[in-house]
């Protein structure tokens, strides 16, 4: 799958975008959601769930996830542009050109909202959202995170994925991770939950260490076991994690692997557990991880439910599959 626009390239101009403009339309208060609803299929309303979910996906990505060919995925992802039921924005580069982005859209907002029976604001969009993210300084960020994960999902390995905002409402009390995923087949003895922080190194390590606290809480307070990987932008930063994170992690008994982007594949041998004890290991896959600690459980159950504030002023909260419901044409 091709990389996204981030800092795998260098030529990428994180604060500068282009967007394509629409044709003119009359002025209407709401989107015709009936009307809108006949052309509509699973598949879309599946990527609306996504991209409120996971806020940005390039063409690329959701080509990977739930179609067969990038052509047919531009044809139908420019339809749904025209509809309204997503929008785009395509970031700069010194040279060459990046994929489309897409976030939601107004029309999409509209229809998870009647879908919900709540109101828009419910939804969180607001006009300018595109925007917002275009020009977000953790849009590099978010991106890896995504890349990373549709990498897996691709694959029919991922069949949970919840972005930092579900996570940090999930568990925020304790940690706030950058994605919470399970690998692997549900019923399998190789599934692997894991908590996912992405490190681009825009921080100090120390920070990074200051986290493993939260997640020894978690685990305690909840009775669960959920390892940890950390994914770094290079070697030489994974390699200086490792030698800071040894001792708390080891203190703290967490079971937590690391890997960086410099390797091909996250879904191959490119996860090195940080143990202390035992024997020495090389790098694992993520089904290798699932056997090689004991007793781990996932921090996310069926009877887990999403803490409310009383008010509607949310979605009703349920994970969306990272892979369409329809078949991928």
């Amino acid at each position: 799958m091709p990389t996204s626009s981030t800092g795998s390239n260098p030529g990428y101009v994180p604060r500068a975008a282009v967007r394509r403009r629409r044709p003119a339309q009359p002025t209407r208060a709401r989107t015709d959601l009936a009307r809108l609803a006949t052309r509509l299929t699973e598949r879309d309303v599946w990527l609306t769930e996504m991209l409120h979910e996971h806020k940005v996906l390039t063409s690329h990505h959701i080509t990977a996830l739930a179609f067969t060919g990038h052509r047919t995925a531009n044809r139908r992802l420019r339809e749904l542009y025209f509809m309204g039921v997503v929008d785009s924005f395509r970031p700069l580069r010194t040279a060459g050109s990046a994929p489309e982005h897409y976030t939601l859209g107004k029309a999409g907002a509209e229809l998870l909202a009647a879908r919900a029976g709540v109101d828009l604001p419910a939804t969180g969009w607001r006009k300018d959202a595109c925007a917002r993210i275009a020009f977000s300084p953790t849009l590099e960020h978010t991106l890896g995170i995504n890349a990373l994960l549709v990498r897996l999902a691709a694959n029919d390995h991922l069949p949970l994925w919840l972005s930092e905002r579900s996570a940090t409402r999930l568990w925020g009390d304790w940690i706030h991770p950058d994605a919470y995923a399970h690998h692997g087949a549900a019923e399998s003895d190789q599934l692997l939950p894991f908590f996912l922080e992405y490190d681009t190194g825009s921080y100090n390590l120390a920070r990074l260490e200051a986290k493993l606290p939260g997640y020894a809480a978690l685990a305690a307070t909840t009775g669960t076991r959920t390892p940890l990987l950390i994914h770094t932008a290079t070697a030489r930063r994974e390699a200086a994690l490792r030698r800071r994170l040894a001792e708390p992690a080891d203190r703290l008994d967490l079971p937590l692997a690391t890997g960086n982007a410099q390797l091909a594949d996250p879904a191959a041998d490119s996860w090195l557990p940080l143990d202390s004890t035992g024997p020495a290991t090389g790098r694992l896959t993520l089904s290798q991880l699932s056997t090689h600690w004991t007793n781990v459980t996932p921090a996310l159950t069926p009877d887990t439910t999403m803490p409310t504030t009383g008010r509607p002023t949310t979605l009703p909260w349920r994970p969306i599959p990272p892979r369409p419901p329809a078949d991928r044409t």
